[in-house]
């Protein structure tokens, strides 16, 4: 099966379950996150594997908000979400890797715990730099490779079963991404042992 559709089928399934399986590991994990890149989202804002819209109450209300989704069923749940907020957001689905964005539609690119399981991570960071202006932000999260050998261990170990049957990687790293594409790095830091990664990159030239 094709890589892209595999991905979409394991999100389909995983849609009516996902936001309780998350939620912990939100709270113990991946705490702050959502309220840090929502803290720096600023004019057009386009969410890529916006999943079941779970950053849109973190967004200002000043921005406009747009999102891309690979799996219907979880954009089902972004669309209730957003309807339920009464937040008005653009949500389509589409594949990360080839945005139906026309180059330099948005301020703002966000990607949140969802590079881990993108087929090909580099081509959606290209789409990204792609559809930003000159001098838009890239605000990424994801879980990353432990900078501790026994998590690490774990983490490797965890991704012969994950990679097989969804796709999902745990020690692959995101800013090297970043940097080809040709980013410059505003700021980055690593917690819980160096398995979450906060990048906050800029498109450069004017803005």
């Amino acid at each position: 099966m094709d890589p892209t559709d595999k991905a979409r089928r394991v999100w389909d399934r995983s849609a009516p379950s996902y936001d309780r399986q998350i939620e912990l590991l939100e709270r113990i994990w991946f705490t702050g996150g959502r309220e840090w890149l929502g803290a720096r989202a600023r004019g057009r804002v386009l969410e890529v594997a916006v999943g079941t819209g779970r950053n849109l109450p973190h967004y200002p209300a000043a921005v406009t908000i747009s999102g891309i989704e690979l799996s219907p069923a979880m954009l089902a749940v972004a669309r209730r979400r957003a309807a339920e907020l009464g937040r008005p957001a653009d949500l389509r689905e589409g594949d990360a890797e080839r945005l139906p964005y026309a180059d330099g539609s948005f301020d703002t690119v966000v990607c949140a715990l969802s590079l881990c399981a993108i087929p090909d991570p580099q081509a959606a960071v290209r789409e990204m730099y792609r559809v930003l202006v000159p001098g838009g932000r890239l605000l990424l999260v994801d879980h990353v490779r432990s900078t501790w050998p026994p998590i690490y261990a774990a983490q490797w170990l965890l991704e012969r079963v994950t990679i097989a049957t969804a796709g999902e990687h745990f020690t692959r790293r995101q800013r090297p991404a970043v940097v080809a594409a040709g980013f410059a790095i505003v700021e980055s830091e690593r917690l819980k042992a160096g398995s979450i990664e906060r990048v906050h990159a800029r498109r450069p030239g004017a803005g």
